[in-house]
């Protein structure tokens, strides 16, 4: 059992130096000696808890979007008013800023869906988690009377998950701050749901 705790603790640690190593360097300049270096291990024994780099990048994604998804769903849970829901929804999704290790990480991952047909199943994931949570947001609004849609509410959940993503990147870019996309957003929200976000 303390094998497996001390185990389980250094995978944890490989996972922070990864994260760290990709934030600085980019996912494609990445190598396995930059996280060794990270962790302050040899790249022999980052392999002993890993079979490749592409290994350990595909878990440190994976532990990313669940706290990414985690978060904007604990946020939103339990709050009864579907206005509100969609305000915290929204600002739950935008980037604090340029350095945003959390974000960044998952921006940093997303050009290689474009060729991996894994890393494409993971962004996928991605999409349709925080798009659920918009869908149900939606939902509740209609049924709270609070909201008239424009468009179906998939599609519209859909939209705001990419709208978001394209705002993502001026954030990281530091071309737009966080407030500014959340005035965007809350722009696009009011105009379809009918109902002007306080």
């Amino acid at each position: 059992m303390a094998r497996r705790k001390d185990q389980d603790g250094r995978r944890a640690q490989l996972g922070e130096a990864a994260q760290r190593a990709l934030v600085s360097r980019g996912l494609e300049g990445l190598r396995l000696r930059d996280v060794a270096e990270e962790a302050g291990v040899t790249p022999a024994a980052v392999l002993y808890y890993y079979e490749d780099l592409d290994a350990l990048m595909y878990e440190t994604f994976q532990q990313a979007m669940e706290r990414f998804c985690g978060a904007r769903e604990a946020a939103v849970e339990g709050v009864e008013d579907a206005a509100e829901r969609l305000r915290i929804c929204i600002e739950s999704g935008v980037a604090s800023g340029p350095d945003d290790r959390l974000v960044r990480m998952l921006f940093e991952f997303w050009p290689r869906s474009l060729r991996d047909p894994k890393a494409a199943a993971l962004d996928s994931a991605l999409m349709e988690r925080q798009a659920a949570v918009y869908y149900g947001v939606l939902i509740l609004g209609q049924a709270q009377g609070t909201f008239t849609l424009t468009d179906p509410p998939r599609m519209l959940a859909a939209s705001f998950v990419a709208l978001e993503d394209g705002y993502q990147m001026e954030i990281l870019a530091g071309r737009r701050t966080r407030a500014e996309v959340i005035g965007a957003v809350r722009s696009f929200a009011s105009a379809v749901t009918g109902h002007r976000l306080g």
